[in-house]
């Protein structure tokens, strides 16, 4: 059998398993977006018995003999189709020592986790969902022990699997970085800063008239709206079942309208990433491969850089107006844009400002470390929480709802998520810097012109995502490799001006 029999077959069985790993999505995003609560616990086990037949076709003898041949000999491979099999044999290599009856108990308690999560936040009682984690971190740590190499400690694992050659080592010296230059200048906000107006921020905007803003900022996003859906659910996200078919989600405060203008940028911009990327990606089952401080560089790049600039801002207000008739009308765009971009220590990262967001993200991050590393137990993680936002936000956490139950993210198995955020701000700024020798970004934003922004990244930035690691991708577009500066060059310049400081 020559190689490309062999990548034909391969590719024959991906279309299948493909198959199934969309509907199993498809019932996640039921489950996340509509389901019934009393359904939420049958949706799990429909989840875990789907994830069993994905199970046994990912690890078919054929398929994985498949796999490793062409891993091992790719002569006659396009470029693209080999990295589609490095992708494929990396995935296998992490997996293939999880025998059929782990893999279900791994899938079973991470679909029931999000019901016993929803509960916990709903009532504010962290231990119906502390057992859920708890149960979690031990499948994570087994799973890792079962592999034939990886890296030396659990956290590094999870680190590298989520961002190819990243540890602990690097991301202490990372977010050390941060918390040099981040915090001082919070410091001098609070004690230097003018006085901002807000009391506009908290006016009532209807449902309905917020909805049609977030289709109308989809659209400048530049997404093709008859492959996207937009619906709600208590923690956004974005999912896709391949470039026709992608999902935005979002969330509606009445007295909150600026949540959902930066949410469903963020959330646009996964959107875009997911159906922009090279049509030979897409055709050679490479796509989606991205890293996820990739996907959060795009989305947070739309929801802060972009959603936040002074331009942007101004061009929207007109909009704002029209959609809500008198409520703003004694309300100017620059007062708007000061507001947009107040900055002080909160409790809800989601609805962090933009230069303590990283804070938010510091605390997850060593919590993490320390409970996968197996330093702390689940049960101490509320305490350690409230002690660090005290330490690093100088704020009293009062409940968890509102402390270690407000995300999402430890529901599953994706532990290493949280500073894909972080790295993606300063991956952002970076690629800011670089864009503006192309493009003049200020126009842009005051003529409301994302298109221009979305054609330039679709060009330098999606369209190598899924072929490179992250030191290759940011080098590829910026020519350094990840150089925080940046990032916080950026904040500084902003909240400068922002706040009139001296």
């Amino acid at each position: 059998m020559t190689n490309t029999e062999r990548l034909e077959k391969l590719f024959a069985r991906l279309d299948e398993i493909e198959a199934y790993a969309r509907v199993l999505g498809k019932v996640s995003f039921d489950m996340e977006c509509c389901a019934p609560p009393e359904g939420m616990e049958k949706a799990g086990e429909d989840m875990a018995i789907l994830g069993k037949q994905l199970y046994a076709m990912t690890h078919d003898p054929e398929y994985t003999a498949l796999i490793c041949r062409l891993h091992e000999d790719g002569e006659g491979l396009t470029d693209v189709q080999k990295k589609a099999v490095e992708h494929l044999y990396d995935s296998y290599a992490k997996e293939k020592n999880i025998s059929p009856e782990l893999n279900y108990e791994m899938d079973l308690a991470a679909n029931k986790s999000y019901s016993a999560w929803l509960t916990a936040k709903q009532e504010n009682d962290f231990s119906k969902f502390r057992d859920s984690l708890a149960a979690l971190i031990g499948y994570q740590r087994q799973a890792i022990d079962l592999r034939d190499e990886h890296p030396e400690g659990y956290y590094n694992t999870c680190l590298d699997d989520n961002e190819k050659g990243g540890n602990t080592e690097q991301l202490d010296a990372f977010f050390s970085a941060l918390k040099a230059r981040i915090v001082p200048l919070v410091q001098r906000i609070q004690r230097e800063g003018k006085p901002i107006r807000e009391d506009f921020m908290t006016r009532s905007v209807p449902i309905p008239q917020q909805e049609a803003c977030s289709r109308w900022l989809l659209q400048l996003e530049g997404l093709r709206e008859s492959a996207l859906v937009l619906m709600t659910t208590e923690h956004p996200f974005t999912t896709n079942f391949g470039p026709t078919d992608v999902r935005v989600t979002t969330h509606y405060f009445e007295e909150n309208f600026i949540s959902n203008i930066f949410s469903t940028l963020h959330e646009g911009g996964h959107a875009l990433f997911m159906q922009n990327e090279p049509e030979e990606v897409y055709r050679n089952h490479c796509s989606d491969r991205m890293t996820n401080a990739m996907h959060e560089t795009v989305s947070r790049f739309f929801e802060n850089i972009v959603g936040r600039s002074e331009g942007f801002l101004r061009y929207i207000y007109p909009k704002l107006r029209e959609l809500t008739g008198e409520t703003f009308a004694d309300v100017t765009p620059r007062e708007l844009y000061e507001a947009a971009n107040i900055a002080r220590p909160s409790l809800i990262r989601t609805e962090a400002d933009e230069l303590t967001y990283c804070l938010h993200i510091l605390v997850r991050y060593e919590l993490e470390k320390a409970f996968i590393n197996g330093d702390i137990t689940a049960s101490e993680i509320p305490a350690l929480w409230n002690a660090k936002y005290k330490a690093y936000l100088g704020i009293d956490v009062p409940d968890d709802t509102r402390g270690c139950l407000q995300d999402v993210h430890w529901c599953g198995l994706s532990f290493g998520y949280f500073p894909s955020y972080a790295l993606g701000n300063a991956y952002g700024a970076q690629i800011l810097h670089r864009m503006r020798e192309d493009l003049d970004f200020d126009a842009c934003m005051r003529a409301g012109d994302l298109k221009t922004v979305g054609a330039w990244l679709k060009e330098h930035v999606f369209s190598i995502a899924s072929l490179t690691t992250p030191d290759e991708w940011i080098r590829a577009i910026t020519g350094e490799g990840l150089n925080p500066d940046y990032y916080l060059d950026y904040l500084e310049a902003k909240f400068t001006e922002v706040y009139n400081l001296k």
